[in-house]
């Protein structure tokens, strides 16, 4: 790996970031695209089942992750569905978004917090470095998806990243 993830908590805001070794359009493109998030979404031992994407302001990413590795115990075979809303869109630069826990229909969870994240892509020698700024609600909610090990996933998810990105440079 080029770079491990850094994190940071100030209150309600979790700010990650990390370098990867690929150019800025590429590490763009791999999250604009629901086929290409499809490929690497989710920690270890989770695949994408399920990946509709409208990618516009006012659109949506809608996924579900399922656990298929028997070695997570009560996790296997778990579902978790997802879905971002799109706020804001430059690209290749930065992507505003509100992400939730849904259903399979795409309902909106309101028993988990919803985060509105800017992810800003930027160029560092021919590398990338994403910041990824998560605004919660309260410093309660960002809490409580640390607790559930979000960070663990997010380290997972963004190493599954750096893999994919490897053969596509």
């Amino acid at each position: 790996m080029t770079n491990k993830m850094i994190s940071k908590v100030d209150g309600n805001v979790l700010t990650l970031e990390r370098v990867f070794d690929a150019p800025k359009e590429l590490v763009f493109k791999v999250f604009s695209d629901g086929e290409h998030l499809k490929q690497w979404w989710g920690p270890r031992g989770w695949e994408t089942t399920v990946s509709n994407m409208d990618f516009r302001p006012g659109g949506s990413w809608h996924y579900c992750m399922k656990c298929m590795d028997k070695n997570q115990g009560d996790f296997f075979g778990m579902e978790s569905w997802g879905k971002s809303v799109y706020r804001e869109i430059d690209e290749p630069d930065k992507i505003v978004y509100v992400d939730y826990f849904s259903d399979a229909e795409g309902i909106e969870s309101d028993a988990m917090p919803s985060t509105e994240c800017t992810l800003s892509f930027i160029e560092e020698a021919g590398k990338t470095k994403i910041v990824n700024r998560a605004v919660y609600v309260s410093a309660e909610a960002l809490k409580s998806v640390i607790d559930m090990g979000m960070e663990q996933g997010i380290t997972e998810t963004w190493d599954r990243l750096e893999e994919y990105l490897q053969v596509r440079k």
